[in-house]
């Protein structure tokens, strides 16, 4: 669960590096615009996984050497 979120943060933050740059919302042009419900339903699950990932910065992690 933790790497699909990270994952789906990533895909997030490419998406504002785009938008920032180039002006281009990759999500909207693949889902066919900001508006529609897919598009919508997206930016939500990217949004939660976002959320999701607060947690990540609290857990321990047990180091392996």
């Amino acid at each position: 669960m933790d790497k699909f979120a990270l994952v789906l943060v990533i895909i997030g933050a490419i998406n504002w590096g785009l938008i920032s740059l180039f002006q281009f919302d990759l999500v909207a042009a693949i889902f066919g615009g900001s508006a529609m419900l897919l598009s919508r339903i997206v930016y939500g699950v990217i949004g939660l996984a976002g959320l999701y990932c607060i947690t990540l910065l609290f857990n321990e992690y047990e180091k392996t050497n």
